[in-house]
């Protein structure tokens, strides 16, 4: 939100500096990010042209006689637009410009053109770097002093300032005067608003009907005749432009000047263009539109359209349409100004693209109240602009209106939030210079009602907040805590967390966060079937739903490191998902999902690196396990995100706590990865938890010596090697077990493979003889055989 500071003053007295300004309103939690200064011009005066002849040499140019106040300067001039009696800006021999052609500054030098000396050069708004029109000079209003410096005319300094969601009351001028009135004690000024009707009733010319009410619960309309549409006066477009807007004209630039300055989009008709003169807010039919940018939208059902008796003539709160523009032919205006759902403007305008002022304001949920405020300064404006004749009365259809209960606020509250005491009789003065009304209830108690504009405060706390940042933050005085102070209460789930992210660091993995929001479209490229809780008012349609899993932000995470040509990652997430429940919240659960491609390591003199492959994410996932006491199982998974061969079940304690894989090529093409192969596992971290705290068993050092031996057995290639290895670590002398070789080809018959394990024999109560550890082998050799059919390889 743009606002000059030259414009706040209409409404409340500002004596502080520019940068002072800006601090106070951005400690008090409206950020100023920015402060844009308007000016800097030298040797450019206000001057009045009190006479002008043609060029003798040249039939495009004219001399013009310009009056500096007191002294007479001849330039020659070849804008089209030049007339006796303008006020312009005139730049003397020295002053810097802004080329036209190539945006270069360039100093004006004396000169001769065709023959005439050129005493100076009558500006245009894009030489002064106003604005981009060239085609003509920039006229100034006409009571401009004539040799006042432009600098001291013209020059203003306007804040950028960043507006929460939560405060759309300050995407107005008027909304930031009070802010600055309650800052600096000063009294707002709020424009008069009162105005003469000459006009029929509009009654009998007009009529308004609300069909959905829950979309729109109010409209109001005036109507103006006998409107000349034209130009609007340089002070209405200097300002449009200092705010980021293009003058259209003064019909146009009146509803966008009243939504600048009241923060109430507006929206003018011609009234002669709607048919049977009805105004029908409604639902779309499936039908479209051509809106003001020329394109055919195509309405859908959930779209919320202002229609007259035959067609939509606008897309509600977003854009209207060409077939009832305002015109130089217009006459007749139908001046609208409404309140619209937010949730239905936001996915309107996200379905077409089309953000704009309006929708921007309509979005963060604008006061029922405001439409009439603002509409009757805009008919005012546009009157008085226009010369038309405003019709008698106006129309306001208001089906539901609201009753706002005051808030009981008690100085014990305060105390208790601030820490501080505050006298009622100064909380009292505070809220009112915002607006508030207070009523005393009791000695320590306040009734307070909300105005209307301050959508955001519902509770209490809400206006202690509202005392604490206008009497100031650093202002307030420091107090140590007082009372009892709350025992410590341990958080398994949070200390779990913590320990799982230091480990997989120390297994040499990035941490990332990513947003909880995603879309449905990529929910359903790495989950089958995402059963996810859709928002209702999403920021995009990339931030729809929230996710039922971590998946997605890590894969575009990982395809975005691609992009970048960094192609060696080892990602992972901790995070929370959110389960849908039929007529209750959304379950949270704690999720751990990482990551990892590339090389094993990085590129050195030692040669090529070779690729990361399962077995390198599975190890990542025993390290784990083994540092948080836990003991897996990796048993056959169905889940068709991952390759088949190469995904696998994490089993603890009998129950599954996640999955772990090789990333389909289709999934991983559909992600937009190119990478291959992408290893990918996620953990259920609310299930994975009672493992870990489970209590840990001593076991001691062993003080026998252990007993190596090799066994390759060939087996069928579906059975699973840790099915072998469950086999042989069921023997009671067996005490680790390790798959050093694996071997599918000529070497073993056709849907065979061979498997090869190093087995360490130890007892903790003595030292194995060979015919023990030959016994138990054989033991193993023949259950091997007798449960899977497998043979010894020779």
């Amino acid at each position: 939100m743009k606002a000059p500071i030259s414009w706040l003053r209409e409404y409340v007295e500002i004596a502080l500096h520019p940068e002072e300004l800006s601090d106070k309103l951005t400690m008090s939690g409206t950020e100023v990010s920015g402060l844009e200064a308007t000016g800097g011009w030298e040797n450019i005066v206000v001057g009045e042209v009190v006479a002008i002849a043609p060029h003798p040499n040249a039939d495009r140019l004219t001399l013009a006689t310009v009056d500096l106040g007191g002294e007479r300067l001849t330039s020659v001039c070849g804008a089209p637009n030049v007339d006796i009696g303008q006020k312009v800006p005139f730049a003397h021999s020295g002053a810097q410009l802004i080329d036209p052609e190539s945006g270069e500054l360039v100093r004006l030098k004396k000169e001769k053109i065709r023959g005439i000396a050129s005493a100076g050069m009558i500006c245009s708004e894009r030489e002064l770097g106003i604005s981009d029109r060239h085609e003509g000079i920039m006229v100034l209003p006409p009571d401009a002093p004539s040799g006042t410096p432009l600098n001291e005319y013209l020059g203003d300094t306007t804040l950028d300032l960043y507006i929460t969601p939560n405060r759309p009351d300050l995407l107005s001028i008027i909304g930031i005067a009070r802010e600055v009135a309650a800052l600096t004690g000063k009294a707002i000024n709020i424009p008069d608003t009162r105005y003469a009707e000459a006009g029929e009733s509009i009654g009998g010319k007009a009529s308004v009907e609300i069909r959905d009410p829950d979309l729109c619960p109010r409209y109001c309309a005036t109507l103006i005749t006998d409107a000349k549409v034209g130009p609007s006066p340089p002070w209405l477009e200097q300002r449009l432009l200092a705010c980021g807007m293009r003058p259209i004209n003064n019909i146009v630039d009146v509803t966008n000047y009243v939504m600048l300055e009241h923060g109430q989009p507006l929206h003018a008709f011609d009234f002669e263009k709607i048919s049977e003169k009805r105004i029908i807010v409604r639902r779309a039919r499936n039908e479209s539109i051509i809106t003001l940018d020329g394109m055919v939208r195509d309405l859908s059902s959930d779209m919320l359209v202002i229609a007259d008796g035959q067609r939509p003539v606008a897309i509600a709160g977003v854009m209207g349409g060409a077939g009832s523009e305002v015109t130089e032919a217009t006459t007749a205006v139908l001046i609208e100004s409404a309140n619209f759902n937010p949730a239905s403007i936001r996915r309107t305008s996200i379905k077409f693209k089309l953000g704009s002022e309006a929708s921007l304001r309509f979005e963060k949920g604008l006061s029922a109240e405001l439409p009439l405020q603002a509409l009757r300064r805009a008919t005012q404006m546009m009157a008085e602009l226009s010369g038309g004749k405003i019709a008698r009365g106006i129309i306001d259809v208001y089906p539901g209106k609201r009753e706002v209960k005051p808030i009981s606020l008690t100085t014990k509250q305060v105390a208790r939030i601030l820490g501080i005491k505050i006298a009622r009789e100064k909380v009292a003065k505070v809220l009112g210079s915002l607006g508030f009304q207070c009523e005393r209830v009791s000695p320590g108690e306040l009734s307070v009602a909300v105005p209307y504009w301050r959508t955001d405060v519902r509770l209490a706390e809400d206006l202690v907040e509202e005392i604490a940042r206008i009497i100031g933050y650093d202002d307030l005085p420091t107090t140590l805590p007082s009372g009892a102070l709350p025992r410590y209460k341990p958080d398994p789930m949070r200390a779990l967390i913590e320990k799982v992210s230091n480990i997989l660091v120390g297994c040499g993995m990035q941490e990332v966060i990513t947003y909880s929001l995603t879309s449905l479209a990529m929910l359903r490229k790495v989950t089958p079937q995402p059963a996810a809780l859709k928002v209702a008012n999403p920021i995009t349609t990339e931030q729809e739903c929230l996710r039922t899993t971590l998946r997605p932000g890590l894969l575009q995470t990982l395809s975005a490191n691609e992009k970048h040509e960094n192609n060696s990652i080892r990602l992972f997430e901790v995070g929370k998902v959110y389960l849908p429940r039929e007529g209750d919240l959304p379950e949270e659960r704690h999720m751990l999902s990482g990551v990892l491609c590339g090389t094993r390591l990085d590129q050195s003199w030692h040669g090529d690196s070779e690729r990361l492959d399962f077995f390198d994410a599975k190890g990542v996932l025993e390290t784990l396990m083994e540092r948080l006491g836990v003991a897996p199982r990796f048993e056959p998974s169905e889940d068709k995100t991952f390759s088949p061969g190469s995904r696998a079940t994490i089993v603890v304690g009998g129950e599954s706590v996640g999955t772990l894989g090789e990333l389909h090529p289709r999934v991983a093409e559909r992600c937009d990865i190119s990478s291959r192969p992408v290893y990918l596992f996620e953990i259920d971290l609310e299930r994975l938890l009672p493992a870990t705290m489970a209590p840990l068993k001593y076991r001691p050092i062993p003080k026998f010596p252990i007993t190596l031996r090799d066994i390759a057995v060939v087996v069928n290639e579906e059975i699973p090697s840790k099915r072998v290895q469950d086999i042989i670590e069921g023997s009671p002398l067996v005490s680790r077990v390790t798959l050093f070789d694996f071997y599918t080809g000529k070497q073993v018959p056709e849907g065979k493979k061979s498997l090869a394990f190093r087995v360490l024999y130890q007892s903790p109560s003595r030292t194995l003889t060979d015919e023990e550890v030959n016994r138990a082998q054989q033991e193993i050799v023949s259950r091997l055989s007798r449960e899977l059919g497998a043979t010894l390889r020779q």
